[in-house]
């Protein structure tokens, strides 16, 4: 992606506090690419090349030459962690929103938007985007009309039969021609040199290729060198179309790859990608005589120990591509600008951090005031629930620091609060949840209870007892149910909520109607348990009973 860098004073999304521009002397533009699929350890491993012609190329050598340079000489690398589910879509909402999608979404199949968001992209001047049609849409959809172009070849390219590296080659050979395009055509011309502009590339051909033929095939490994070299000649051609020195290149992943093919869980070669940014704003490699600090076993085979590792969350990109590009933070972004990445002096980063930590503490005060709105008795957050503790009291306190030009305690406490901030946004998402659980495990008890009911009457007693209801149980039953309602429909809560209620009232009420045949089904079965001897083998054996069934079951997992 390549982003334009604008004037000289930036505003957070939703503060707007103005900071200064680390690299005041530029106008910034980033360049931005997601190797689709890409594994951390795959990008910087050493392979034999993936197709030798002589005995040479089965030397042991990186596969991303280019990218291994960006590292060594010219930016700052790291681990970027990606949530579950590692799929493309969550990953790059978190790379381009700075938001982690709802897990719900995965039943649209994660190509629709069941809510449009904000991203980078709609923050920019303009964004141009090549890549898949799962993703490129969903962030022009989400975007203002107009804002963003999506390039796209048909769905039907996408063959996991064979070498999809065609796709990342037609990608590449889109985005050399606009620019060869730019060279006779004025309008566009102009139009690629305004500021705040994105270029973002999706490269599929990692993720069709390694879940075709895995992640240790010579076409994906191929397919890393196809990806570095079309980096390199991209990062090329815009140095030249600009030739201003005022470019940063970003280059990442949205998740990586199993052995297998697959991804999608928590698996670590699933959850680690890849992380490069050099360029203009963009903080030069740490270098160490000895074991640089970030390393562990992941890295020990990559040949950069003496380069420090930096990682950070995926989210944490979305923060960086928008401070780098002087946009505004996405609104609903919860990442943290990872300070380690960028150039410039402490007091500007310390300013930047404190922009950053109030567009997510904006966001934690509008959520508390809908929740505050619909809740007959609002528990408030406790880190952020008293006057001590607050919001303002707490930026008040780090503006200070800033002030009296404690740079690295505002970073220490500002960082302290960023975290407090994402905890009270996870507190307000997870408000019901202990409601909800009891709610939901109240139901399945009362659907046990119900379905234990109904086998004793039809095959211990044979169907002889009656169902008992009685006026005052009628009028308890109800009463609950028209209670959960009402609190439903004074807190706006979502529809689903008065399924969950339904079923556990319906479920014990027809329990509790059909308690006589609890009663005769508990004398006919165990009414011959007199003594205390008879009742403790007889719970030995229930125990032996489900621990027989537990070791089946596991038995057949395995």
């Amino acid at each position: 992606m390549v982003l334009k860098l604008p004037p000289n004073v930036w505003f957070s999304s939703s503060v707007q506090l103005p900071f200064p521009n680390p690299s005041a002397e530029y106008l910034l533009t980033i360049f931005n690419a997601t190797g689709d699929g890409l594994r951390a350890d795959k990008a910087f491993q050493s392979f034999p090349d993936p197709y030798p012609k002589d005995d040479a190329d089965l030397v042991p050598r990186p596969l991303a030459p280019f990218l291994r340079s960006r590292v060594l000489e010219h930016g700052t690398f790291g681990v970027s962690h990606t949530r579950v589910p590692t799929e493309s879509r969550p990953g790059h909402v978190a790379l381009i929103a700075g938001l982690y999608e709802d897990v719900s979404a995965v039943t649209t199949g994660w190509k629709l938007n069941p809510v449009n968001f904000d991203s980078v992209f709609n923050r920019s001047r303009h964004t141009y985007s090549w890549g898949s049609p799962d993703i490129l849409p969903m962030f022009q959809l989400g975007a203002e009309p107009g804002k963003v172009d999506a390039f796209m070849y048909g769905a039907e390219e996408e063959d996991f039969s064979g070498d999809a590296v065609l796709l990342d080659i037609w990608v590449l050979d889109r985005v050399k021609a606009l620019f060869v395009e730019a060279a006779t055509n004025a309008t566009l011309n102009a139009a690629l040199r305004q500021d705040k502009l994105v270029f973002f590339l999706h490269l599929l051909g990692l993720d069709t290729n390694g879940h075709g033929h895995r992640p240790y095939s010579k076409e994906y490994l191929s397919n890393i060198q196809v990806v570095d070299q079309g980096v390199k000649d991209v990062t090329k051609l815009m140095e030249d179309f600009y030739n201003d020195g005022k470019t940063a290149f970003v280059f990442t992943a949205d998740h990586g790859m199993s052995d297998y093919g697959s991804h999608g869980d928590g698996h670590p070669d699933n959850t680690r990608t890849p992380l490069i940014v050099w360029g203009s704003g963009v903080a030069k490699p740490v270098k160490h005589d000895g074991l640089a600090p970030g390393h562990d076993e992941l890295s020990s085979d990559w040949g950069l120990d003496h380069i420090q590792r930096h990682d950070v969350a995926q989210a944490d990109v979305a923060a960086l591509m928008a401070y780098l590009v002087g946009l505004d933070f996405p609104v609903n972004s919860v990442g943290e600008l990872p300070l380690s990445f960028l150039s410039g002096d402490i007091a500007a980063k310390s300013e930047a951090f404190l922009a950053n930590a109030r567009g997510i503490l904006d966001m934690y005060r509008v959520k508390e005031e809908q929740k505050k709105a619909t809740e007959l008795r609002y528990r408030p957050f406790k880190a952020l629930g008293d006057e001590e503790h607050s919001v303002e009291h707490r930026i008040a306190a780090i503006r200070a620091l800033i002030d009296e030009g404690r740079h690295e305690e505002a970073i220490e406490e500002t960082a302290a609060l960023v975290n407090v901030g994402i905890a009270g946004l996870r507190y307000l998402q997870t408000y019901d949840w202990l409601f909800l659980r009891a709610l939901i495990t109240i139901g399945y008890l009362g659907w046990i209870a119900f379905a234990l009911t109904t086998v004793i009457d039809l095959h211990v007693l044979h169907g002889k007892t009656e169902t008992s209801r009685t006026l005052s149980g009628t009028i308890f039953f109800s009463s609950v149910l028209v209670l959960l309602y009402a609190s439903f429909i004074v807190s706006k809560s979502p529809y689903t909520y008065y399924a969950y209620a339904i079923f556990p009232v319906v479920f014990w009420e027809e329990v509790y109607a059909r308690r006589k045949a609890l009663d005769e089904g508990r004398k006919a079965l165990f009414g011959h348990i007199t003594s205390a001897g008879g009742s403790v083998v007889l719970v030995l054996k229930a125990a032996l009973g489900l621990g027989l069934m537990e070791s089946l079951v596991s038995f057949t997992y395995l």
